[in-house]
């Protein structure tokens, strides 16, 4: 790896996020370590970033680090000037309480934050969420990065940690931080390309409708991003002195109904949409479903009937100068990375 070039850390290197920040990141001219849980993923890490067009990987390097451990964290922060920590702790799907899901998160961010400031770290972005935003509360207009999610409102456990950890860590760089920085990202549904097997929660949505498991589309509406823009975002507020201190929602500033998402992938996919329903289920059924159901998604999906979902993107257009693509744009590469990949 060339010394001269500054060194950035991306924890979580495997992940759907991660993997569209290292590609960027190379492409900028950057040097990269990325952490691994298991070090056998090196080859199907560079695997997603080849489909990403990335030939050379003479900037990249892996070190193994778990945000449930100590260990490794101090030698993954040698010579670093900035951390996207955007790695989560992933709960066994059997989790039953709360504190198995929440308590994690937040010694995961204190362990990576420690670490960097130990190492003398420059600037820190965290991949937050919206839902460290605009879970617990009912609001008209659209929300915007002064909102913080109520945990005392809030039911369901990835939320509550989401919020817990982005708390933690804002409080931490308060007490501790001293010349440390630190930005937030809080992304809405994300969707775009599919590099591989590792793609986020909301492509399952299209994933189940276009495989015909989603037999009908709850009355939900959400925001959307393209992964490609929310890595944009990343590299933005890691590199502009304006961000330090800051939170922005990484969104299109679209709401899209679930029936407005599958009409997207029936108009553009014609043959190969043939199973996506437009047809609705009625909240009372839902409810029901979420409340005798064990189904963990089925919750969540349960306490946000007729949530309002609408989001703002101002402060990152104007202080960042960021510009995101439509959320039909990355619905639609969605899609069609999962049907070139052969998932569905």
């Amino acid at each position: 790896m060339q010394n001269e070039r500054v060194l950035v850390l991306v924890t979580g290197g495997s992940g759907y996020i991660a993997i569209n920040i290292i590609l960027q990141l190379l492409e900028k001219g950057y040097a990269v370590r990325a952490t691994l849980r298991n070090m056998t993923r090196q080859n199907e890490v560079k695997t997603m970033l080849r489909n990403g067009g990335l030939s050379n990987f003479s900037d990249l390097s892996f070190v193994q680090a778990d945000l449930s451990s100590d260990d490794g964290w101090q030698a993954a922060m040698q010579n670093v000037t900035y951390v996207m920590h955007v790695a989560s702790p992933t709960p066994a799907t059997t989790t039953q309480t709360n504190d198995e899901i929440i308590q994690p998160a937040v010694d995961g961010v204190l362990r990576v934050y420690q670490a960097a400031k130990l190492a003398g770290v420059k600037r820190i972005v965290l991949t937050s969420a919206f839902g460290a935003v605009g879970m617990g509360t009912t609001k008209s207009g659209p929300y915007t990065e002064e909102d913080w999610t109520d945990i005392s409102n809030t039911k369901h456990p990835y939320q509550i940690s989401k919020t817990a950890a982005e708390r933690a860590a804002w409080q931490f760089i308060a007490e501790h931080g001293e010349n440390m920085e630190m930005t937030a990202i809080n992304p809405v549904g994300v969707m775009g390309p599919i590099l591989g097997k590792d793609f986020s929660h909301s492509n399952q949505t299209v994933r189940q409708m276009l495989s015909g498991e989603m037999r009908r589309v709850p009355k939900l509406s959400s925001g959307y991003v393209d992964v490609r823009d929310v890595a944009t975002l990343h590299i933005l507020a890691m590199e502009n002195p304006v961000a330090n201190g800051e939170r922005f929602l990484a969104t299109t500033g679209e709401t899209l109904s679930m029936v407005e998402v599958a009409s997207i992938l029936k108009k553009h996919f014609g043959a190969k949409a043939e199973k996506v329903s437009t047809k609705e289920i009625p909240n009372w059924l839902l409810r029901l479903l979420a409340h005798l159901g064990s189904s963990s998604q089925l919750k969540m999906v349960g306490t946000l009937l007729g949530k309002n979902m609408t989001t703002t993107n101002q402060k990152a257009v104007t202080l960042l100068g960021w510009h995101p693509r439509s959320a039909e744009t990355a619905i639609v590469a969605t899609a069609q990375g999962l049907l070139d990949q052969q998932i569905v």
